[in-house]
């Protein structure tokens, strides 16, 4: 029976042996008669035409999303490399790794001729990166910096079932590239970015970027917790509501004035917005700039969400209401030559006019010591919107800092340095300065009381200077009024008899 039953079997495997051979001598003969006799020409037509036989039979659906589109960058490609990114599966055998020179983070991204599937809205979608090898040519593409090394073409292949179509045009695609936007601003590392006067004329790098390391935090700045309360809900209000902007037909943007003494904390409160919002930081320098053409170049070349600052706006340049295009003339060797600045108008253009709406989700501050010397049409609303004051340094701001400082949330010598600070117009800059010196929390302390001792005499010497001063001017123009009353009453009485001055 068992004998039977292996006879069976060999004689099956030998069918199977034999029918395999004959199919794959068939396949070489019909290879051999293909590649001897029909021209070579015609191969690929005829692939072609196979594979649409196959294809009607198919329910499945393959969109191509190639790298450029012409000689423009493809949205949907770029949106999609950073999108799979994070989709890879643990069955994945290869990926791509990479950090550029600048950045924190990591970028992984699909290896050529990966798969990868997706679901979405319980439908499954099928990612494939290609890389197609063509022969190189020296085609340069100002958009792709290898573009004349390169020897590949590369795409992504979408299959999804055919049904799928209108769900994939109308909701999956532009899901990836909300999510594919989300991540990159997620990862990106903060910059601050500064004018480049000799690339004035490449917008692509008139703007220098550097790494913006700065640790400030609305955690860490010395401010009362009502005014941090209502700039947060303020900055949280305002990146959430792109759809009401453009429903009352205003340009996505807000204006902040900063101001206040030296010392109370403008450029780390700017920082905190920075890394609070994770924008990137545009450090305008208006002085450096030759007028207000290159003023427009550089607002048009910022990137969206964003924060543009201007410090110490009163210092920086000279606003005139009432000149259209003010110029200053000089010569050079016998030559006059004119120099263009920038003027009031262009700056309101800048903040408020028709170019300030070239960019969305754009926050523009300006920073001051002296408000009152502003004119008046830069501070109204819609220009800037919130007006911060920076005040010195309170008994709030001072727990703050000694919590940052010295890792101490009360201490015995507490309210008399609480009550001192109410009185000696300190900065929260001169106060962190004093905590700084000391290691030892009692010495620290200690040191900043006779700070502040000697802060309150210093100032009540100011005071009384000044009030001497005005006494002394005073004195003088009631000396000067007595010398006029008695000039007048001489002249009258050399005049002769019955006239009059």
């Amino acid at each position: 029976m068992s004998s039977s039953s292996a006879e069976s079997k060999m004689a099956l495997a030998k069918t199977v042996l034999s029918t395999v051979g004959s199919v794959a001598a068939t396949a070489m003969l019909v290879r051999s008669i293909f590649h001897d006799y029909i021209p070579r020409e015609l191969h690929e037509y005829l692939f072609f035409g196979l594979g649409n036989i196959f294809t009607k039979f198919s329910n499945q659906l393959t969109m191509v999303i190639d790298e450029f589109d012409g000689l423009v960058n493809n949205e949907i490609y770029e949106a999609a490399e950073t999108y799979l990114g994070s989709k890879l599966s643990p069955n994945i055998h290869r990926l791509k790794i990479s950090k550029p020179e600048k950045e924190k983070n990591f970028n992984i991204a699909m290896e050529r001729n990966e798969e990868v599937t997706d679901v979405y809205n319980g439908q499954t979608f099928k990612w494939i990166w290609l890389c197609r090898q063509t022969q190189s040519t020296n085609f340069y593409n100002s958009r792709d910096m290898n573009s004349t090394l390169k020897s590949e073409i590369r795409s992504f292949e979408l299959t999804f079932h055919k049904k799928n179509k209108d769900l994939v045009l109308n909701s999956y695609l532009p899901h990836i590239m909300k999510e594919a936007k989300l991540q990159k601003h997620v990862n990106k590392t903060i910059k601050i970015h500064t004018v480049d006067c000799e690339r004035m004329y490449n917008l692509h790098e008139m703007w220098k970027p550097v790494n913006l390391n700065h640790p400030a935090t609305f955690e860490t700045i010395a401010m009362e917790s009502d005014q941090k309360d209502m700039i947060l809900k303020d900055l949280e209000r305002f990146v959430k509501r792109k759809d009401y902007y453009r429903k009352v037909g205003k340009a996505w943007k807000r204006g902040y004035l900063l101001f206040g003494p030296p010392g109370t904390g403008k450029s780390s409160l700017i920082a905190a917005m920075a890394n609070y919002l994770n924008f990137d930081i545009y450090d305008l320098e208006l002085t450096s700039l030759r007028g207000n053409m290159e003023l427009r170049r550089l607002l048009v070349a910022t990137a969206n969400k964003s924060i543009l600052v201007v410090e110490d706006i009163d210092c920086t340049i000279e606003l005139q209401d009432n000149l259209a295009n003010r110029a200053t003339v000089h010569s050079i060797n016998g030559f006059r030559m004119q120099e263009t600045k920038v003027t009031l108008s262009g700056l309101l253009n800048f903040i408020d006019g028709l170019w300030s709406s070239c960019g969305d989700e754009r926050i523009i501050i300006f920073t001051t010591n002296h408000i009152e010397k502003l004119d008046p049409a830069l501070l109204r609303p819609g220009r800037m919107d919130m007006h911060i004051h920076m005040a010195y340094c309170t008994p709030c701001g001072f727990k703050l800092l000694a919590a940052n400082y010295l890792g101490i949330k009360d201490h015995k010598l507490f309210k008399e340095i609480e009550e001192l600070i109410d009185i000696a117009n300190v900065t929260p800059a001169e106060v962190a300065e004093q905590l700084l010196k000391e290691d030892e929390v009692e010495y620290s302390l200690k040191g900043l009381i006779n700070f502040l001792y000697k802060k309150i005499k210093e100032n009540e010497e100011v005071k009384a200077k000044k009030v001497e001063i005005t006494q002394v001017e005073s004195d003088d123009e009631k000396k000067e009024n007595v010398e006029n009353e008695i000039k007048e009453k001489e002249e009258e009485k050399d005049l002769p008899n019955g006239e009059s001055t």
